[in-house]
């Protein structure tokens, strides 16, 4: 009796749990526009006193000049020695023009970059403690492996690809610009270390701070689309597909988008990646397990995390990071770093926090690895929205986001499709449900965006502008049938010259020892220890 009592009681909290959660989206929904937005505008700015004319400044009329007074002026003159007409003339030089670097933007931007550069270490954790103890440091090496191959070719060739163009903001390129950059910035010629860049992408910081910064977003796409295809991919493929990957997708996305392209002069948002990033590689994660195929024991035995502490500090680092991934967007230290700061927190916080209702609710346990899953979502999910929405439309995106994936990771389960780490359950479908509702909350309290004559646009459906959700989804559209054609195609070629896969001997074994030769613990082996291999296990 008092059992049943019980468990009616926790039946009526978990259904009000998930009432109350339903109302809160819909309570939110009036809040989310300008009513309890804070104006980013300032007052016009006033001159300072040093810019102000003294009245002893200000010509007065004067009395004429006696002849006696006159003659004696001139004396004075004629009596100027050689040295002090030169330091006359110095004086009488216009100043300077004051150089348009900002160190404190600069300063800003340099801590961001180094930020997004952690997020990579963190999904090699986050990734690396959810695969066997056999496969982890294989796992966690896909990952690391971008920092050493991106952090070269983006300087070779890769930013030149992404983001050199012919013309100046606010044009956009014309002809095969609208689809992928020059080569005019390859070994970043013309690069410059003391001045912004030409084209107008950040017009406070020197060139070269952009440069870096962007390569960091270079260096972890191509990495979250290893947990699709961890455990049993040959890392001498993974190699070559990264490396070609970033190269013929990553390259012409980030120009599409941010390098002047035809995307963003069609107006689609998105403020740090929601497309470029998180959709291209999630629909890049499903063509790699439809080409690659599944694991050979995914439907026989279960594949359990090793690790969940390992988890929690990958999620721990990779939210830390995304301070610099989505403040540093703004490009510089202003209102809209603070916005995208702010809405990164409470979309992430709101997310994992649904994430931990639904699960809990539906299947009885919070889990450890469930709510870091559920802070990912909302990480995705704010990305591409991060410097356009207000903190209660943050929260929303976060909400609606965790619970969208939630429900992808559990088809994905149910249909048994081996995408191993949830790549595209979490960062495809997270990255389109953020792009989307990019499209219904972005509003111009938190953001001004001016068209050309110089007006403030309204940017989302809530703000007036009915078309963007369609331009969002143009945008989506656009990355799935590129991204998905591209990938398909580089590892169909891949597949003429090297084996996708590990040999079945490897996988059953695990990849770290044969591979890499070492493991992760040393408790099945001496540390260190090489295993020998043929040459076509390799």
């Amino acid at each position: 009796m008092t059992k049943n009592f019980v468990k009616g009681i926790e039946s009526v909290i978990k259904k009000f749990l998930l009432s109350a959660l339903l109302v809160l989206w819909l309570v939110s929904f009036p809040f989310t526009g300008q009513t309890f937005a804070q104006s980013t505008t300032s007052p016009s700015p006033t001159a300072s006193p040093t810019e102000t004319a003294s009245p002893a400044a200000t010509a007065s009329p004067s009395p004429s000049a006696s002849p006696s007074s006159t003659s004696a002026s001139k004396a004075d003159a004629l009596t100027l020695t050689k040295e002090q007409k030169e330091a006359l003339d110095k004086l009488l030089q216009p100043a300077p023009a004051a150089s348009p670097i900002n160190s404190g933007d600069t300063a800003f931007m340099l801590v961001a970059a180094a930020l997004v550069l952690l997020m990579t270490p963190g999904l090699a954790f986050f990734y690396g403690g959810l695969v066997r103890t056999r496969n982890v440091l294989n796992t966690m090496m896909m990952s690391l492996l971008l920092m050493a191959v991106i952090g070269v070719t983006w300087v070779l060739w890769g930013y030149s690809l992404a983001f050199d163009v012919s013309i100046k903001a606010p044009e956009f390129g014309q002809g095969i610009e609208k689809f992928i950059g020059g080569l005019d910035w390859a070994f970043l010629n013309k690069v410059a270390f003391d001045a912004p860049d030409p084209v107008g992408y950040a017009g406070t910081i020197p060139h070269a701070v952009f440069m870096v910064y962007q390569m960091m977003f270079a260096i972890i796409t191509p990495a979250l689309i290893s947990g699709a295809i961890v455990e049993r991919m040959s890392f001498k493929a993974y190699f070559w597909f990264i490396l070609i990957w970033s190269t013929f997708v990553y390259s012409p996305l980030a120009h599409m988008v941010w390098g002047r392209g035809f995307l963003g002069e069609l107006g689609a948002l998105d403020f740090a990646g929601g497309t470029v990033v998180h959709i291209s590689s999630g629909v890049a994660a499903v063509v790699a397990v439809l080409v690659v195929g599944s694991r050979k024991d995914f439907a026989s035995r279960p594949h359990t995390p090793h690790n969940v502490p390992y988890v929690l500090l990958g999620i721990g680092l990779l939210w830390f990071g995304w301070f610099g991934f989505n403040a540093g967007s703004a490009l510089s230290a202003g209102s809209v770093a603070a916005v995208a700061f702010v809405a990164t927190t409470v979309s992430t916080s709101a997310a994992g926090l649904t994430w931990l209702i639904v699960e809990w609710v539906l299947r009885g346990k919070p889990t450890a690895v469930g709510i870091a899953s559920g802070f990912l979502a909302g990480l995705v999910g704010i990305t591409p929205a991060a410097g356009f929405v207000t903190p209660i439309g943050a929260i929303l995106i976060g909400s609606i986001t965790s619970v969208c994936c939630f429900i992808a990771v559990s088809l994905r389960a149910k249909f048994k499709f081996d995408d191993s780490l949830d790549t595209f359950s979490v960062h495809g479908v997270g990255g389109t449900v953020g792009a989307l509702l990019t499209g219904v909350f972005a509003t111009k309290a938190v953001n001004q965006i001016r068209d050309a004559k110089g007006e403030v646009i309204n940017l989302g459906l809530l703000d007036g502008n009915f078309s963007q959700l369609w331009i969002q989804f143009i945008g989506v559209a656009v990355t799935y049938v590129f991204a998905g054609i591209a990938t398909f195609i580089i590892l169909q070629v891949l597949k003429l010259f090297m084996d996708l896969r590990v040999p079945q001997s490897v996988e059953e074994q695990g990849i770290d020892l044969p591979i890499h030769g070492e493991e992760g613990y040393g408790s099945d082996f001496g540390s260190g220890v090489f295993v020998s291999q043929s040459s076509s296990e390799r």
